[in-house]
């Protein structure tokens, strides 16, 4: 019996190699590289076949769409799920990739589309008890618990083609084809291109759940996200009920948009306007919080920006941000040390995003700057003021755009003024007080003697 020859294929980034080694010399990480059977025996060459190639210029047809019927699902996707695409989903254990999954599926199924879910990790009667406890089961969503991905697909091909089809999860599949272990580099790549084929020659729709490591990347081979159509991240923190669906990568649509959901006994449910849900356990008067007015693709969100500054014994101050770039708050720090004369090297410092959601916009830096100098100077902000605008590192505020949009969602709210940059020429806005700021330390001369801004009123614009 002759021996296979072994591999040894970095579970990050799916390089192979023939020795063993602590760091993978393609990704750089470190303790990555697993021993893997290389394939036994090579297939025959297949005789090549001619296509037809087509000039450049041509006649765009709109890409045919599902719509779910899930507005916050179809917000992120760009407004439904492509027929023959592929979409990657991941999230942290337990934060209810299978629970949005399966009512998705039921949304599909009761527009009379059919919804397939296979599950690899869980039996059909702990499926279909999750479905009852979400109230699901009139929906013809149909279930079955498979791994194979070759019998997956014969069985598929009896019968209708689905319109959506759910593999949960693609770290448990595998394939003939491949032969190394289930949720391998090897077989996650072979059994996502076996799946994927599959959806691009029949039309369904198909969604592969997977599995994050430590630091929150999808683990398995960087490449399967290459080989999908999108890369679906759900996000929130354990103890929050707020969960976030964000488009990572979208071939067919924005990736700027988010989805916000809340987990309640009955499931999740769709949150239309999740500026008040932020907003809703906000405690006022309070110093070290800030509302920050940002834009997650088309829809304005106001969320409470918590800062605690607190003097520190250690040789080292501590700096810990949660839902934030850790790198924009040291630029921030830096900023108020160097232009506006706030001392916060003997002090640790911990910003936070209320509800779990995570900021990506540059806009967010004023409101941050204002949160920490308030806890700095224990002077509370106006409750009725929302915070945005980005800083330059020359101290500068920079005007950001989209300015009519978010006074208009913190008008809605309740809100009376805003702290920010001007706006931009053409904007337009009316019953609101805009408070513009030129750079940083003005802001800071205002908090720090009595945590309400000199108000220095542009004219109200009126459309």
């Amino acid at each position: 019996m002759v021996a296979q020859a072994q591999n040894f294929v970095c579970q990050s980034c799916g390089a192979a190699f023939a020795r063993w080694a602590g760091r993978c010399d393609a990704c750089g990480e470190w303790n990555t590289l697993v021993g893997e059977n290389a394939a036994a025996a090579p297939r025959a060459p297949r005789k090549g076949r001619r296509f037809a190639i087509e000039p450049l210029k041509g006649e765009a047809q709109e890409t045919p769409r599902l719509a779910s019927g899930l507005a916050e699902f179809d917000r992120v996707t760009g407004g439904g799920l492509v027929r023959g695409s592929a979409l990657l989903l991941g999230g942290d254990p337990g934060i209810g990739k299978s629970t949005l999954l399966i009512e998705v599926a039921a949304a599909f199924a009761r527009h009379r589309h059919r919804a397939v879910y296979i599950s690899g990790e869980e039996a059909v009667a702990q499926v279909r008890l999750r479905a009852e406890r979400l109230g699901l089961t009139d929906a013809a969503v149909e279930l079955a618990a498979e791994t194979s991905v070759e019998d997956i697909i014969a069985t598929l091909a009896h019968g209708p083609t689905p319109r959506l089809l759910v593999i949960d999860s693609i770290q448990t599949m595998w394939t003939q084809a491949v032969e190394a272990a289930p949720g391998t580099v090897t077989q996650v790549r072979g059994a996502a291109g076996e799946l994927i084929r599959f959806a691009k020659r029949s039309g369904a729709a198909v969604i592969l759940v997977g599995h994050v490591t430590k630091d929150g990347q999808i683990a398995g081979p960087r490449v399967v996200e290459h080989m999908v159509d999108a890369v679906l991240s759900f996000e929130g923190e354990g103890a929050q009920q707020f969960r976030i669906l964000r488009a990572i990568k979208n071939r067919f649509g924005p990736t700027d948009e988010i989805g916000v959901f809340e987990m309640t006994g009955a499931g999740l449910r769709e949150v239309a306007n999740p500026s008040a849900l932020f907003l809703s356990e906000r405690e006022l008067g309070s110093s070290g919080t800030a509302v920050f007015a940002g834009i997650e693709g088309t829809r304005p969100l106001l969320v409470e920006i918590q800062a605690l500054v607190a003097p520190t014994t250690l040789g080292t101050p501590r700096r810990a941000v949660v839902g934030w770039d850790p790198n924009r708050l040291s630029m921030v720090l830096a900023v108020l040390e160097a232009h506006c004369g706030v001392r916060l090297s003997g002090h640790d410092v911990y910003l936070n995003v209320a509800g779990g959601l995570r900021i990506q916009e540059p806009a967010a830096d004023v409101a941050a700057a204002a949160a920490l100098v308030s806890s700095l100077a224990h002077a509370p902000l106006p409750a009725d003021a929302v915070y945005f605008g980005e800083v330059s590192l020359s101290g500068a505020v920079r005007p950001v755009p989209q300015t009519a949009a978010r006074l208009k969602e913190a008008q809605k709210l309740g809100f009376a003024k805003a702290i920010a940059p001007e706006a931009a020429p053409g904007e337009v806005f009316t019953g609101f007080s805009l408070v513009t700021i030129d750079t940083l330390a003005s802001l800071v001369v205002d908090i720090a003697r009595d945590g309400t801004p000199t108000l220095r009123r542009v004219g109200r614009q009126d459309s």
